[in-house]
């Protein structure tokens, strides 16, 4: 008989002749096991990131473009979830302006609606546009954390005392593994299109080098994949396909690691490439989305390829989303008793249509009504706070609303003769033409005559010139008071009285009127050459 212990190790030498063959059976060769390795190493990851801008809180509006109706944040998340369906690697994110301007049934309940609807949507991120700032620094950070389920970024808004960003300069979200960098900013240039008092605690800094630092700090965390969402315009040819622009700037002077930018602010459309970097813009008010399609390889977490498309949010052959169709019916009936309030009738369309001269027939209505309410020689109106036509029929509080979205007070002040010159000179910037719309007032102007030298005579209603020494009382709203839209001469005024919300003088101006009310062009602005 053998001995115990000597089966035992030929037993142990039997087992592992046996446990290496199959080892060397199931081995896979050198070659194989490169092919498997070069095969996961070459499957990129195919990343889509949907995308709006300037969505101004129109959350239940529909536009009829080219007879075709779009628009509606149901319509809006079902277009997107469509989109979704085909792709599971998905991010959704905003370019700003996504309230502010917005739809009385947003407005009225202090925009939370429209951050509600972008979050049961399922957006990711969204940075900030000017119009967040309508209301101030605070109001617009409170909105954004308490009514949002998504973070924001901006790298360029700091506060004055500590320079800290007031959000998170940017974001990092993770794809199957990979990180993807999201940098928010917004146009340096905000202080002249919001009220100065609302944003006295932050500055705003250069788009560029803000973009630059953040990318850089990006860089050394191992992001290669670097997104910009800029609330900041540009413009496309439509025949060459040539972008330019501020953001064509930003462009070519930020790091070429940068590799795609969501624009915005202007409601125009982009699809195209500067220096390298696909950028995007997708008109306003949720008439369209931008459908941006990565393919990152996994290796380097570097971009391989992008292209994007631009995708009209049409309402025929979808069938809207039915839980933010149920949320918009929920915040129709809370404000309904106000919006469909009856105020008059206007006989003829109001709009804002300007002629040649730059006189409008909205224009002429809106600041009459604040002239006579405040009872002075003259008024004037930014033209970019005339929101929408007044059309002909029963007209509802509502509708006037969306004419004049801001709640703005008017503000009544004593100009001089000099001083109105000097303001109505400003209208031609370096950037854009902006005709304040007037009244108890006409002037002529001259298109060859250079910069601040425009405007020849000015005269009041009864055709006396102006004296460039008398004092005259004005009428202007909150935001112009604040020196918005670049009209300087208005900060240093310094004998401000504050009057009533602009929204409630037009009210109050139709119902006197009594029906059915009407305006119409005057020869208040008259362009000579």
């Amino acid at each position: 008989m053998f001995n115990k212990n000597i089966l035992k190790y030929f037993s142990f030498l039997l087992c592992l002749f046996l446990t290496s063959s199959i080892i060397f059976i199931f081995k896979p060769t050198k070659s194989e096991a490169n092919k498997s390795d070069t095969n996961y190493k070459n499957s990129n990851i195919e990343l889509q990131i949907l995308g709006i801008n300037d969505f101004h809180g129109q959350i239940n509006t529909t536009k009829k473009i080219s007879g075709i109706e779009m628009g509606r944040a149901d319509y809006l998340a079902a277009n997107l979830e469509k989109r979704v369906s085909e792709n599971k690697n998905t991010l959704m994110v905003h370019a700003g302006d996504i309230v502010g301007a917005s739809a009385p049934v947003s407005a009225l309940l202090n925009d939370n609606p429209t951050l509600e609807i972008l979050s049961e949507i399922g957006f990711d991120i969204g940075t900030v546009g000017n119009h967040e700032f309508d209301k101030g620094t605070d109001e617009m950070l409170k909105l954004t954390k308490n009514s949002s389920s998504f973070p924001y970024t901006v790298s360029n808004v700091v506060y004055k005392n500590t320079n800290k960003t007031i959000l998170s300069p940017y974001i990092i979200k993770r794809v199957k593994g990979i990180p993807i960098g999201f940098i928010g900013v917004v146009l340096k240039d905000t202080p002249n299109m919001v009220t100065a008092e609302g944003i006295s605690n932050v500055n705003f800094l250069d788009e560029i080098d803000s973009i630059n630092k953040y990318t850089k700090k990006l860089k050394k965390l191992g992001v290669k994949t670097i997104v910009i969402l800029a609330h900041v315009p540009g413009y496309q040819n439509n025949t060459t396909g040539e972008i330019t622009g501020e953001i064509a700037e930003i462009a070519n002077s930020i790091d070429d690691e940068v590799d795609v930018i969501f624009a915005g602010h202007n409601h125009d459309k982009i699809n195209g490439e500067v220096d390298g970097k696909l950028i995007v813009e997708t008109y306003s008010n949720g008439t369209a989305f931008s459908d941006v399609d990565l393919s990152i390889n996994p290796r380097t977490n570097d971009v391989v390829s992008k292209k994007a498309e631009i995708i009209d949010n049409v309402q025929t052959n979808i069938i809207p989303d039915e839980k933010i169709t149920k949320m918009i019916e929920k915040y129709e009936i809370e404000v309904g008793p106000i919006l469909n309030e009856v105020i008059g009738t206007a006989s003829i369309d109001i709009t804002t249509n300007q002629n040649s001269s730059g006189e409008s027939t909205l224009g002429n209505f809106i600041t009459d009504a604040q002239r006579i309410r405040m009872d002075t020689d003259f008024s004037f109106m930014n033209p970019g706070g005339i929101r929408a036509n007044i059309e002909k029929g029963e007209v509802t509080w509502g509708e006037l609303f969306t004419v004049q979205p801001f709640n703005n007070y008017l503000v009544k002040m004593t100009l001089t003769g000099e001083d109105i010159r000097t303001l109505l000179n400003q209208q031609w910037q370096e950037k854009q033409t902006r005709m304040l719309q007037i009244s108890g007032l006409k002037y002529t102007w001259d298109s060859t005559k250079p910069k601040g030298e425009k405007v020849i005579d000015i005269f009041t209603y009864d055709g006396v010139k102006l004296d460039s020494t008398k004092e005259y009382t004005i009428t202007t709203n909150s935001f112009l008071a604040g020196g918005g839209d670049e009209f300087s001469l208005f900060t240093q005024i310094d004998n401000h009285q504050i009057g009533p919300l602009d929204i409630d003088v037009l009210v109050d101006y139709i119902k006197d009127l009594g029906n059915p009310f009407e305006s119409k062009i005057d020869g208040r602005i008259l362009k000579i050459n």
